[in-house]
């Protein structure tokens, strides 16, 4: 498949999204109604950055201002750049509160990560503040980076201990490309915005880059990539690889010798290979701790079936339980260049 073929059609269709999203009325706190006992905090999962790691998601299901090509959790559904309280604070901090009470300080770090873009919480800061007086712990937010231009934001982040944002493209063309972001976002305005960001934080900034085999593995654009590095000064430069399935079929994992390449040119360490480590959900219903941590982190079949293991002590038990969540018309498993992963069924 061509690159400008793709680039005209996946593009056509976020417009779309765009559109149809101008319609619908929301109310200014979203409360989903889900099943379960944990709705916004999942976890410990194995971080091959950040160890184990506790997560808390303060944003709906693929709510996002961008719809990047290689995302885990498939096509953004609700394409937005609009900041707002899509959960109450309160809710999510209470939640947060009672996990840590069950679960010790079992953990390494408190992961603010969202199932799309945590920066479109309008009460970052408020729930940063509130994570930092119940427990003291290291706390990071993953993110795209796109909003780190806003003075409000760089001030709301500023007890974080890690911010982590990505960068994977090197202009406009190759960001609406790669990243697929809302109308009002330009490659400009995202790198400046994380220039101006190192410039007022003082902690650290691990920058995250997925490389992905014909997208942004040339030596061309890795030196454009190493440019703008080279402006944002992170303390840190990762290179990931789509290891779980992404939202377009078609990107692909980099040869080994292009990743080797990546390492220098970019001065990054690799990500590129799956952590191995123990899972763990809050919700004593295994089904339902299951599909809370799938929903916002695929997991291999075999990473699934150990978790059941742990849980259930019986493998006759364990093929009964698999066999139920399989049938989960929320689900869907498909395959990645590293084998069968469950994740919530994109369409």
């Amino acid at each position: 498949m061509e690159w400008e073929e793709v680039w005209v059609e996946e593009w056509e269709e976020a417009w779309v999204v765009v559109w149809v999203e101008a319609w619908v009325e929301e109310a200014e706190v979203v409360d989903t109604g889900e099943d379960g006992e944990f709705r916004y905090v999942y976890g410990p999962v194995p971080s091959r950055r950040l160890g184990r790691s506790l997560g808390v998601s303060p944003i709906p299901f693929k709510t996002c201002n961008y719809s990047c090509i290689y995302c885990q959790l498939g096509k953004t559904s609700n394409l937005t750049n609009e900041r707002k309280e899509y959960f109450p604070l309160s809710g999510i901090l209470e939640e947060f509160e009672e996990m840590v009470k069950r679960i010790g300080g079992n953990f390494d770090t408190v992961t603010i990560v969202g199932e799309g873009e945590p920066l479109l919480y309008s009460r970052i800061g408020d729930l940063v503040e509130g994570i930092k007086r119940i427990i003291d712990t290291r706390l990071a937010v993953i993110t795209n980076g796109s909003l780190l231009y806003r003075s409000d934001l760089q001030e709301e982040l500023s007890n974080v201990d890690v911010v982590l944002p990505s960068l994977d493209a090197w202009d406009e063309r190759s960001f609406r490309f790669i990243n697929r972001p809302v109308r009002d976002l330009s490659f400009n305005v995202v790198l400046e915005g994380m220039v101006s960001f190192r410039g007022r934080f003082k902690n650290q900034i691990w920058l995250e880059v997925m490389l992905m085999d014909g997208v942004n593995d040339t030596p061309e654009n890795l030196r454009k990539l190493r440019s703008s590095i080279d402006r944002i000064k992170p303390d840190e430069v990762f290179i990931n690889v789509p290891i779980r399935p992404p939202a377009e079929p078609w990107v692909r994992i980099p040869k080994d010798e292009k990743i080797s390449l990546a390492e220098r040119i970019l001065s990054g360490k690799s990500m590129a290979y799956i952590p191995e480590g123990e899972f763990h959900a809050g919700s004593k219903d295994v089904v339902e701790s299951v599909i809370s941590l799938i929903k916002r982190h695929p997991m291999r079949e075999c990473e699934l079936k150990k978790y059941l293991m742990d849980r259930l002590k019986n493998e006759d038990d364990v093929e009964e339980v698999f066999k139920t969540i399989l049938s989960d018309p929320k689900l869907e498993m498909v395959e990645g260049e590293k084998g069968r992963f469950l994740r919530m069924r994109t369409k």
